[in-house]
This record gives structure tokens, C-alpha cells and sequence, in this order.
């Protein structure tokens, strides 16, 4: 495939347990996209999967793999923020996973440090990629993104496909109560909101990706959505919670609603 100011290497973190070619499983490509009337930069990751294969959110949940993203070899770049699309809930073999079947364009923002001058780009994206097993990907990529640029409809496209706001799904509520345990904390989130149909699914983030979140308990009573989880840090010691740095996001029915940050309940 020819990309323009591309150069994608793949190495393959896998066993030969995966009958098919590695390169015939992925392919991640950066798109330039365009510089934006804030003097930020609008660029895109585009995954492409065979058929029947998954790739994972910014939260995989128990059963998938994180991206991971080093760009530490760029220049012209001071920081990237990710725009994540809508995700879908999948399970296999009892575990749920969040993430997108056969592909898809997570927009990237960039802000350089010099905004009339090219950003390039340089450093590894990691992904996991999950059919009846699941494994690591390992891309480095290098890429050009010239000032001049012009609008991606697929980066457009992906934009429009993020997640509601609290605000534009009508949350009135979202609370969060703390109880310690031996281990950390259980955390019991409740959202009030309008439309819920009973089948949503509720993915609990915090600010600390050290924390350790399990796969919450749901129960959906009128306008009122609740997630039961575990916190449990990673590294030895106790740990502080910051409710404005929890995210809580629901999933269901073709749609998505972030809520940051919650009150005490």
C-alpha cells in the first residue's frame, strides 16, 4: 500500500500458534490531515484488520490488549492528545473486552512547536489484535505532516463518531462512593440520566492508570444507571482517589456517554 510520507516497519510479538501471515492480520498507517485554525495539527492512525479480527479502546478491559504510544523520537511535536471513537463491548472466553471490529481512525492531536513548520513524526505504536487468540503488534512508524495539509474525510468521520458529552445525554447526576477493602477500594458509581434501555454497560477509569479497575457489576433501576468495581493499585503501597479524575463511560445500543469526574455519594 502506498502511503504518503510513510514508512511503516511491523514487527510481530506472536506465536506461531496464528496460522496467518502477521502482515495479512494489520496494517496501521499514519493520515497527515491538516493544521487547524488553533495552530494544532489533526492527523489520524488508521487500522485496518482482516475480516473477524478486533482491536482495542483506550480501555480494553480484562480480555484485550492497551495501545500503546511512544513518540519520543518526533520533532516539532510538544504533545498529542487521542479522540477515541465509539467503541463496541465484546466477550470471548468469559472476559469482556472494549474495543472496534475490522478497523478503524483514531484522530490525533497534535500540537507542535513551531505551528508554520512540518511535524515529523517518529516512534512506535503498540496495538493488540485478538480473533480466537490475541496478541501484541509492535509498529514503528515515521511520518511527515506539512503545515499546508487538507481535511481527511475519514478522520472527519471518525470525529463525528465520539462519545456524548454528559451534558448532550442529559445526566442530571453522576456520584461515586468509596469503600476501602484490604486491597484498595470498591468504588460504586451511579449515573442519572434519561433513555437508558437496560442493556448498557458501564467501563470505570481513573486518572491514575497505575489503578488496577475491575469489570464493574451493573444494575439499571429507572433513570438511574449503577457500576459496582474494585480499585486496586498495582504497586505496593495505598493510593488516593481523585473523584474529578474518574471516568465513567456508558456503552450501549450504538452509542456512548462520557461522564468526568463525580461527586461523593
Amino acid at each position: 500500500m502506498k502511503k504518503l510520507a510513510l514508512t511503516i516497519l511491523v514487527s510481530c510479538l506472536a506465536t506461531t500458534a496464528i496460522s496467518q501471515n502477521m502482515d495479512e492480520i494489520a496494517d496501521l498507517e499514519v493520515l497527515p490531515g491538516w493544521r487547524t485554525a488553533d495552530g494544532s495539527h489533526m492527523a489520524g492512525l488508521r487500522i485496518t484488520l482482516a475480516p473477524g479480527w478486533k482491536t482495542y479502546w483506550r480501555a480494553p478491559g480484562d480480555g484485550g490488549i492497551p495501545m500503546q504510544f511512544n513518540l519520543t523520537g518526533s520533532e516539532n511535536l510538544d504533545g498529542a492528545e487521542f479522540r477515541w471513537p465509539t467503541p463496541e463491548v465484546f466477550y470471548q472466553s468469559g472476559l469482556r473486552s472494549v474495543g472496534y471490529t475490522d478497523g478503524v481512525v483514531i484522530p490525533m492531536v497534535i500540537s507542535p512547536d513551531d505551528r508554520s513548520d512540518d511535524i515529523s513524526v517518529s516512534g512506535q505504536v503498540t496495538i493488540g489484535v485478538c480473533e480466537e487468540i490475541c496478541v501484541p503488534m509492535t509498529f514503528d512508524v515515521t511520518a511527515i505532516l506539512p503545515p499546508q495539509g487538507q481535511r481527511d474525510g475519514s478522520i472527519v468521520a471518525a470525529l463525528v463518531d465520539r462519545p456524548e458529552t454528559a451534558q448532550e445525554a442529559g445526566v442530571t447526576a453522576a456520584t461515586c462512593r468509596l469503600v476501602p477493602t484490604n486491597n484498595g477500594f470498591e468504588i460504586t458509581t451511579q449515573v442519572s440520566m434519561p433513555g437508558l434501555r437496560g442493556n448498557e454497560e458501564v467501563v470505570i477509569e481513573t486518572a491514575d492508570p497505575s489503578v488496577w479497575v475491575s469489570e464493574p457489576d451493573v444494575s439499571i433501576s429507572g433513570g438511574q444507571i449503577t457500576a459496582v468495581s474494585d480499585l486496586v493499585p498495582m504497586g505496593t503501597g495505598g493510593f488516593a482517589l481523585d473523584r474529578s479524575g474518574v471516568r465513567i463511560t456508558i456503552l450501549g445500543n450504538g452509542r456512548a456517554i462520557d461522564v468526568q469526574g463525580c461527586t461523593g455519594g
